[in-house]
């Protein structure tokens, strides 16, 4: 858990940081969004490539040489003394990250070979992730507030010096049957990998920042064309970087499909609720932060909840009430005014969090007894990839649905700007303002509704792919 905690919170740790950052390393517009980017372009590009090594050499292995490797890159962080270093420093977090995940997940399938000692450690999984990701910009805030930027990287070291000193007399040495075998590591399976998930993932991101463009369309229909090679390449290989065949296996190939879908809901939601506080409701950032813990606490109850109530009936109905309780919260969110109480809001998050959290909890369990020990690093990988497309899809679709809706809402008479985004009324006069509020709330709860519905298809797909699907590999 120690490293999971850590590798979830980097991914927001940022963004309270970024003003400090800005004002002391005078970043550029486009060397600012690297800062922000690279951890989770890299971290996203090579979970299979780090999997697939952590089945070859020993998960153990990959997961302290990672840690080693996030220590020395949070101090290059934390001291970096230009707008490149500190985007260099990030990407090599991105790969120590990448190193961490998979094996963490990997090593949780191999050490609880018992499903009911094993959904309990997945479920404490998926919640200390979750709150990782809810905790970074809380922690990033307070920091800042108190000491200079470079201590929100500096917070990762006592964590991973930790994680090297207990790790080796406490977890276990793994390998899968290829390192056993011998076999060499397949460089250009991981170049394609790579080739395939960056420019999907970060052509994704921008068209859903800026807009249809040719370059970004153009990245994601290259990163497309290179992942057919990959697949076509793993379907002629004796020992693939990825088993298409455990794809093809129902309890496995359903949890990343519901996976990927509840990831889209989750990801492209959660930019809006943010701004909601911020933007509509005034709240400072840091307030904003706390104020989004709250979600979190559902979390925290009705992710062992759901784990035991799978251990009395099919999961799958579980799962599926799961979605369909995310799917509620989500509908009353799509009624929201700015007259509506801010803790109406936060229990409406709290119940779809719930939802959500409960369901991917099962999903992540399913899919990792559905893997055989011997590929639980790759197979984890694939999951989290999953995971990884599905938050940028939920970016760009959802994103795509409240832009419209924004912009549709706001007066022609309102400047460019201010039709735009939320941010570009700010400081637009009180009339433009009031005027960009109620189209973003509008926006909002059209987004709302297009998660519901989003929750309401990974409700029955659960039910379809998932009822009585054996967990067991072969």
């Amino acid at each position: 858990m120690l490293p999971l905690l850590l590798v979830s919170m980097d991914v927001s740790v940022l963004y309270f940081a970024l003003p400090s950052v800005s004002a002391d390393l005078r970043p550029g517009a486009t060397e600012q969004l690297w800062i922000l980017d690279t951890y989770g372009f890299v971290l996203a590009g090579l979970l299979i490539t780090m999997g697939a090594l952590g089945d070859r050499v020993g998960r153990r292995r990959v997961l302290l040489g990672g840690a080693a490797l996030f220590g020395v890159a949070s101090v290059a962080a934390a001291y970096a003394q230009s707008p490149g270093a500190l985007i260099g420093a990030r990407a090599l977090l991105g790969v120590a990250g990448a190193c961490l995940m998979p094996a963490t997940l990997a090593l949780i399938r191999v050490l609880f070979p018992d499903p009911a000692q094993r959904a309990k450690a997945v479920t404490l999984w998926t919640s200390v992730m979750a709150s990782g990701i809810a905790l970074g910009p809380v922690v990033s805030g307070a920091l800042v507030e108190h000491f200079w930027w470079g201590s929100v990287f500096l917070v990762n070291l006592p964590a991973m010096a930790l994680l090297l000193v207990l790790g080796p007399p406490l977890l276990p040495e793994s390998k899968g049957d290829a390192a056993a075998a011998g076999g060499k590591f397949d460089v250009l399976s991981a170049v394609l990998s790579l080739g395939a998930l960056l420019p999907v993932i970060h052509g994704i991101k921008e068209i859903a920042q800026d807009g249809w463009a040719v370059l970004p369309v153009s990245g994601v229909a290259a990163g497309a064309a290179v992942a057919v090679v990959f697949v076509r390449r793993q379907s002629r290989l004796a020992r693939p970087m990825v088993d298409l065949a455990l794809l093809r296996h129902r309890a496995y190939g359903g949890s990343v499909l519901v996976n990927l879908i509840a990831m889209a809901a989750t990801v492209g939601f959660a930019v809006f609720l943010t701004q909601y506080l911020q933007s509509v409701l005034g709240r400072s950032p840091f307030e904003a932060a706390l104020w989004s813990l709250v979600p979190t606490g559902g979390v925290l109850v009705a992710a062992p909840v759901a784990a035991a109530l799978a251990r009395k009936v099919d999961r799958a109905y579980v799962m599926g009430g799961g979605f369909l309780v995310a799917a509620a919260g989500f509908a009353r969110l799509a009624g929201v005014d700015r007259a509506t109480p801010l803790w109406v809001v936060l229990v409406a998050a709290a119940v779809y969090a719930a939802g959500l959290v409960s369901a991917m909890t099962l999903a992540n369990e399913l899919a990792l007894g559905a893997a055989p020990p011997e590929r639980a690093g790759s197979a984890a990988a694939v999951l989290e990839s999953g995971q990884e497309l599905g938050g940028a899809l939920g970016m760009a679709v959802l994103g795509s649905l409240g832009a419209a809706v924004y912009t549709a809402g706001m007066p022609a008479s309102a400047p460019a700007a201010a039709r735009e985004t939320l941010g570009g009324a700010l400081d637009r006069g009180p009339s433009v303002l009031d005027a960009a509020r109620d189209a973003f709330v509008d926006a909002m709860g059209a987004v709302a509704v297009g998660a519901a519905v989003l929750m309401a298809g990974a409700a029955v797909l659960a039910f379809l792919l998932l009822r009585a699907a054996d967990a067991r590999w072969g």
